[in-house]
């Protein structure tokens, strides 16, 4: 649409747009799509917003497609921003809210990404889709990949949530389980990709998936009527929400909708698998992989994210911070949110109700800031796990 070329986030090597790209091809990083921006202005204006879909497909002047008969959507994206005002007197917090990725369609926020990498998908002639996962993303591109017509083959652990197993069966999708972590799945689909024809559509390890989940960032800004959050808690695995939503606040700026303040940006990990913590800590421009990753929220047991320096160098700019919590903590909050808001989390983004007390007690955060909390996914995936 308005894509004038792709960068490396690292070497800033530029590249064509509208072909099928994975990492750079000279130094192995991350690629991002730029836009012209003055161009995407003249039709993607505050003013016209409000007559547009519920969906994040709203915000097209900005998002890769070139025609849209290629655009596959289940009706992703606009989610609700809640203001749990009874979790927030708990807490002694007037401006508490929780952005409920749970409502997207495949019940996480894994729905964004995968309708902007499918659609390309499409649009570029790809027959065959490949990922590792960890869950909810093997399932949005089950769900996604049917809809186009595309095989999906996904590579998932053995210790899998059943619901995501099932999700991705039912879908269609050819499903591998696999005797080890999310890094092990990655390097099957690496692997074979080229003797099998798989496009590889791992966590940024392509450029298109970051585009759809930017615009959890775009959504934020419209709910707040423009002003941004103080403080934004964003439980991390690969990190491809935390580095998009940036994205989207810097695209905004240039677009005049915002000024120059961004939000403290604040990484939350499980204690058993904190890789982006522990180099936040050492002051290290990029993590090391955990060795013997432990968690039960299967999203964030990621040991060695791709995209590890974006996200340290997002957590510096923003004088953020990176937390650890406990598996016996973020469960509790599981059920803590439920019975204060009604709201049943994934584990995952239940981890950042104990990593905000933590920061208030420090008093990193203070209790008149407006703060959100991203529930990345639904409870009911994990029923097996909560059960246990």
């Amino acid at each position: 649409m308005n894509i004038t070329h792709l960068s490396c986030s690292a070497c800033k090597e530029r590249y064509t747009p509208n072909q099928l790209y994975n990492l750079c091809t000279q130094c192995g990083k991350p690629l991002l799509v730029e836009y012209d921006l003055e161009r995407a202005a003249q039709t993607l204006t505050k003013a016209a917003l409000p007559s547009r879909s519920s969906n994040l497909w709203r915000y097209r002047e900005v998002l890769p497609v070139v025609e849209d008969e290629n655009i596959i959507s289940l009706g992703e994206g606009w989610t609700p921003l809640i203001h749990v005002s009874r979790l927030g007197e708990q807490l002694g917090m007037p401006q508490l809210y929780i952005k409920d990725e749970s409502l997207n369609p495949t019940a996480s926020f894994k729905a964004r990404g995968m309708t902007t990498a499918v659609s390309m998908a499409k649009e570029l002639g790809v027959k065959k889709l490949a990922v590792p996962s960890a869950g909810n993303a093997a399932g949005a591109l089950a769900a996604y990949a049917a809809q186009a017509g595309l095989e999906a083959h996904v590579f998932m652990p053995k210790n899998v949530p059943l619901a995501n197993r099932i999700e991705c069966e039912q879908a269609g999708a050819h499903v591998t389980l696999v005797d080890g972590l999310i890094t092990d799945c990655g390097r099957i689909v690496a692997e074979r990709k080229e003797e099998e024809g798989w496009f590889d559509v791992s966590t940024l390890k392509e450029p298109y998936r970051i585009e759809g989940k930017k615009t959890m960032g775009y959504e934020i800004a419209e709910q707040c009527a423009w002003e941004l959050p103080d403080v934004i808690l964003y439980p991390t695995g690969g990190g491809t929400g935390l580095i998009g939503m940036w994205k989207a606040f810097d695209e905004m700026e240039q677009l005049g909708w915002i000024d120059s303040r961004r939000p403290r940006m604040v990484t939350v990990q499980a204690a058993g698998c904190a890789p982006i913590v522990e180099a936040f800590v050492m002051g290290a421009s990029e993590g090391t992989a955990i060795a013997n990753p432990h968690t039960i929220a299967a999203g964030l047991r990621v040991p060695k994210a791709i995209g590890d320096f974006m996200m340290l160098d997002i957590l510096c700019k923003s004088t953020g911070t990176a937390v650890s919590v406990t598996d016996d903590e973020l469960l509790a909050a599981v059920r803590e949110i439920g019975s204060a808001e009604g709201l049943f989390p994934a584990p995952e983004g239940a981890a950042c109700l104990p990593a905000l007390k933590g920061l208030l007690e420090r008093g990193e955060v203070n209790k008149d800031e407006r703060v959100v909390l991203f529930n990345t996914g639904s409870g009911f995936k994990y029923l097996d796990v909560l059960s246990a």
